[in-house]
């Protein structure tokens, strides 16, 4: 039996085909490492700041539409009145509004307010 041309070059195209087909795989699958436990994360400059411990210069440099002069008076509000009670009572502060406020909400936070201390509010 004579075979067509065209089956013979595709039985041979396959035959090669297969001989130089690469090996099987021979890898070894890797085991499944487990995750390293999260660990906290540090405290950055970011981090809110306390309106009650926060010096002048940090809170110039940390907070959005205060400069060094609005936070002496911040720092000279809070020596003289004590602490302030709430992230708002710094609208007491002459020259600082409520949009100075909102800008800066996020990063702001009141420390802990001991009633010892000039509480005359």
């Amino acid at each position: 039996m004579k075979l067509p041309l065209f089956v013979l070059l595709s039985l041979s195209v396959t035959a090669l085909s297969a001989a130089y087909a690469a090996p099987p795989s021979t890898t070894v699958a890797k085991p499944v490492v487990a995750a390293k436990p999260a660990v906290a994360a540090k405290p950055t400059a970011g981090a809110a700041i306390d309106l009650n411990a926060a010096d002048a210069s940090t809170l110039a440099r940390e907070m959005r539409g205060i400069g060094e002069s609005k936070a002496r008076a911040i720092v000279d509000y809070r020596r003289i009145h004590g602490p302030f009670r709430s992230i708002d009572d710094l609208a007491l502060v002459k020259g600082i509004g409520a949009r100075t406020i909102e800008l800066n909400r996020a990063k702001l936070r009141v420390g802990l307010v001991t009633p010892g201390r000039n509480a005359t509010r």
